[in-house]
Order: C-alpha cells, then structure tokens, then sequence
C-alpha cells in the first residue's frame, strides 16, 4: 500500500512553507509534535485555534514556553512570563505577552530554539 501525503490546501505562501517544515522537522528529529501541529495548522482557518491571553495566563506558570496552532488574541492579562509561539498575533496580545516579560515568537524560531520540541505546552 502506498502512503499518500494529504495535499495542503492553504493559499498562504508563509503557511505552506511552515507546513513543510514541520513535517520535515519531525522525520528529522523523531519529534512527533511538529507533526501535531503541521496537522493542526493544514485545516481551515476557521477551525484553527484562536486562544487568548486570559487562557495562557490561566493554563500557564512562570516560564513556561506554549505553542498555538493558529492565533493568539489580547483580551485578558498575563501575569507572568511566558514564551509564546504561534503562527499570528494580534497587536494587544504582542503587547501584553512584553509587557509581562515575556517573548511572542514564530513557530518556525520554536522550532530553531528547541527541535526537539520538549516541554512544549500546546493550546488550542
């Protein structure tokens, strides 16, 4: 039987390219969480997480570092720091994520940080 890769049917340059890397990512370094969340972030954009800052804050402890398969919004506050990875951010959520010390980054910095993607708390 042969294995047939499902056809990515994102439009988005910028999402193809992460799909991609993440799959290679994942036979490269036996990390099945990159392809987790190339999964995640190959459906539609309406069904792709949107998690905001209120749930990271709650879900979350100092130092932390969580990873959202799609956007992260700015309503609520966090109260700690905390490293977050997604594929987008809105403005208010880039600022609050600074403003309590901690980094907003892209998925594919996550991956050059940590390929292994080891103690990676994914929200979604």
């Amino acid at each position: 039987m042969i294995y047939m890769a499902k056809k990515i049917t994102a439009t988005n340059p910028r999402l193809v390219k992460l799909i991609e890397m993440l799959k290679q990512e994942s036979y490269k370094n036996q990390a099945k969480i990159w392809k987790d969340i190339a999964r995640r972030l190959a459906k539609p954009r309406r069904r792709r997480a949107e998690v905001n800052i209120s749930k990271i804050n709650r879900y979350t402890k100092e130092g932390d570092v969580v990873l959202v398969p799609g956007k992260v919004l700015g309503a609520g506050k966090l109260e700690h720091k905390v490293v977050v990875a997604a594929f987008s951010f809105s403005e208010t959520a880039k600022k609050l994520i600074k403003e309590a010390g901690g980094e907003a980054i892209t998925i594919e910095e996550l991956i050059k940080r940590n390929p292994k993607g080891s103690n990676v708390k994914i929200m979604a």
